[in-house]
């Protein structure tokens, strides 16, 4: 079998180059990196994972733990992440809580059995003191848990803010918000106070409804908007921001039913912009974009970046741009 150093020599490098190529680290200049690889192939060369992990005291897996892997954005996320971790050599262990703080306990038991290097943590059913206790890397997603577990997210009140100044510019006058979980302590949460916060001073009258807890099927969103708006109440309103795409578009179907032309009498606007937002042919959503693409690579660089970190040095927060996309709904 040929060995580091024959890839060295075929490549007409030195080992440590080699070293940085295999491990994406420092720089390397494309035809350095094409000579290395170029040279791997030739000789079919395969890195010894487990010799590496054993020298490094790594196991070179992550995990991540979302609420839903079959929720359109969080199936997204875990793309880009998956991705973003592949380029650095590190593999993905997928967990779904289902937002079960009993499940997503004994997920990060079983995590830290199977000797992970860090978790991306997407789903925020404990309480922050149960996370503080876990003894390996942690990058929260939506939620700051402490000033040692960095947060990545996307502007949720500037998302929220874009969302009702965009219905108040096309002319609503009675505004309806449908949130997500309000009790939980996540950033998405912003969302709702930018609404408010928005409608109160442009002199809007606003109403609230609170959304699901822990399901994120659109059979669920379809009979949580069936069950508590009525088609008298949805006629009282001119625009709709809801917290999710999912729930917009089932608010869509709803309205039609009933007779209520989107965008004409009813105006809807979704958050998320994710793949089933954009496979949607009729209507094309109007909603506020988070880009799973920059939040997962995020999320996955700055877990990595605390793990191969020496001195465990803290890592900022990082909040990710949103933009409104114009749609047929508004």
């Amino acid at each position: 079998m040929a060995s580091i150093k024959d890839v060295a020599k075929e490549a007409g490098v030195a080992v440590a180059t080699v070293s940085r190529v295999m491990n994406n680290r420092g720089y390397i200049s494309k035809e350095t990196r094409k000579k290395v690889e170029k040279a791997m192939d030739a000789l079919d060369y395969h890195p010894n994972q487990i010799a590496r992990a054993l020298q490094k005291n790594q196991s070179f897996f992550i995990g991540i733990i979302v609420p839903d892997s079959n929720h359109p954005f969080f199936s997204d996320l875990i793309k880009y992440v998956e991705m973003s971790a592949n380029e650095k050599n590190y593999k993905l262990l997928i967990c779904n809580s289902l937002d079960d703080p009993k499940k997503e306990a004994n997920y990060i038991s079983m995590l830290r059995q199977n000797q992970v290097d860090g978790i991306i943590m997407c789903s925020h059913t404990m309480n922050i003191e149960s996370y503080k206790k876990v003894p390996f890397p942690i990058v929260s997603f939506d939620r700051f848990i402490s000033s040692n577990i960095p947060c990545v997210g996307s502007d949720n009140y500037r998302g929220g803010e874009l969302a009702t100044e965009h219905l108040i510019q096309l002319g609503c006058k009675r505004l309806l918000h449908i949130s997500g979980p309000l009790d939980l302590d996540i950033l998405a949460n912003r969302r709702r106070d930018a609404f408010v916060i928005t409608s109160m001073k442009h002199g809007v009258t606003y109403d609230i409804i609170e959304g699901a807890h822990n399901k994120l099927t659109f059979d669920y969103f379809w009979s949580f908007v069936t069950e508590n708006i009525s088609p008298a109440q949805l006629r009282e309103y001119d625009g709709v921001f809801c917290s999710n795409d999912i729930v917009a578009y089932a608010l869509y179907i709803y309205a039609e039913q009933q007779g209520i032309r989107v965008p004409e009498q009813l105006k809807i606007i979704g958050y998320d912009y994710h793949s089933f937002t954009r496979m949607l042919q009729s209507p094309k959503l109007t909603t506020i974009m988070q880009p799973s693409d920059r939040i997962g690579v995020m999320l996955t660089n700055t877990l990595l970046q605390m793990i191969e970190s020496a001195d465990g040095e803290l890592i900022n927060n990082t909040t990710v741009d949103v933009t409104l996309i114009k749609g047929e709904t508004t």
